[in-house]
């Protein structure tokens, strides 16, 4: 058995989510992008893409502008894409909560008296 190769067939990676963001075509966008760049700048370039965040999108706009760092400057996709997680925030995470990992959650703990 191979490692299956997660890009569709015009070379897009299929799933950009990551935590709980899904950057879609944007992704790419931004790897190709010119950097050192500004928030001023990627919004004047990307502010209309969508990022979905939860089953809602919201626009880069919506996430990065008008939050007073018009004049962040990032030196890589990389670093945008944190910014977009850190304004995100809990907004992206689905259930909350929730945990798929089984065990005890919570206060369920066996006390001997």
């Amino acid at each position: 058995m191979g490692i299956e190769n997660s890009t569709g067939a015009s070379g897009d990676t299929e799933d950009s989510r990551e935590q709980g963001v899904e950057l879609g075509s944007l992704a790419d966008e931004l790897e190709g992008h010119d950097y050192p760049t500004t928030t001023d700048k990627l919004l004047d370039e990307y502010g209309d893409a969508e990022l979905e965040l939860s089953g809602d999108t919201h626009t880069l706009q919506e996430v990065l502008g008008g939050v007073g760092n018009e004049d962040q400057e990032y030196e890589s996709a990389e670093d945008v894409r944190q910014m977009i997680y850190n304004m995100v925030g809990e907004d992206a995470v689905g259930r909350k909560g929730y945990s798929d990992r089984g065990g005890i959650t919570g206060d369920n703990t066996d006390e001997t008296v």
